[in-house]
Formats: C-alpha cells, sequence, structure tokens
C-alpha cells in the first residue's frame, strides 16, 4: 500500500560526484581543443617563417648573380664603353705592385696613407 517505503532513497552525493565527474571530462575536452589549436597556430607559423626563409635564400643567390653580372670585366668595359667613357684598359706591364713594407720608396702610388 504505501510505496514510499520500499522504494530506496538516493542521497545527493553520487549526483554530486556525476556532475564533477561531467564536468570535469567537459574540462578535458575544451583543454585538449585549446592546446591542439595552439599546437596547429605554432605549426603554421613555423611553416610560414620557413618559407619567409626559402625566400630570402632566393633572394640571396639572385642578389649574388645580379652582383656577378655587375662585376663582370667584360660587361664592365661593354657600359664603359657604350656611355662613352674615356677609361680604357692598359696593359699589364704598367701595373706597378707596392710593397707596404718600404715607406720610403719615392712613388706615385703608395700603399700607406
Amino acid at each position: 500500500m504505501n510505496h514510499r517505503r520500499h522504494e530506496s532513497q538516493t542521497s545527493g552525493f553520487p549526483i554530486l560526484v556525476l556532475l564533477c565527474v561531467a564536468a570535469f571530462i567537459a574540462a578535458g575536452g575544451a583543454l585538449y581543443a585549446f592546446y591542439k589549436n595552439s599546437q596547429i597556430k605554432t605549426t603554421r607559423e613555423i611553416d610560414a617563417i620557413e618559407r619567409r626563409v626559402e625566400h630570402y635564400r632566393l633572394e640571396i643567390r639572385t642578389t649574388e648573380m645580379r652582383m656577378e653580372q655587375l662585376l663582370n670585366r667584360y660587361a664592365i668595359r661593354k657600359q664603359l664603353e657604350a656611355n662613352g667613357s674615356p677609361l680604357r684598359p692598359i696593359s699589364i706591364a704598367i701595373v706597378e705592385e707596392i710593397d707596404p713594407a718600404l715607406p720610403n720608396r719615392r712613388s706615385v702610388a703608395s700603399a700607406v696613407p
């Protein structure tokens, strides 16, 4: 007749434990998503930096190639002729080597300031 006596009464402790476990699992999932997102951001930043480094290496190689082209003696000679410069090539016999150890030498050019 009285059904309430035969039913077991559940206390609030198991419900509290279940809620705490659910909150713990939810926090773990949120932290996992946060850390995974930061890992992906870091990977993208590393990839971007590697792309920039490769781009700069390519620019360095291109600049070195252009410098070699500009310092080519035959290209310089052609450019001087095209510009009408009075500079002309000289023979190697005219070139004078100066020994910086001999400062008393009376020559036109000097290695010592």
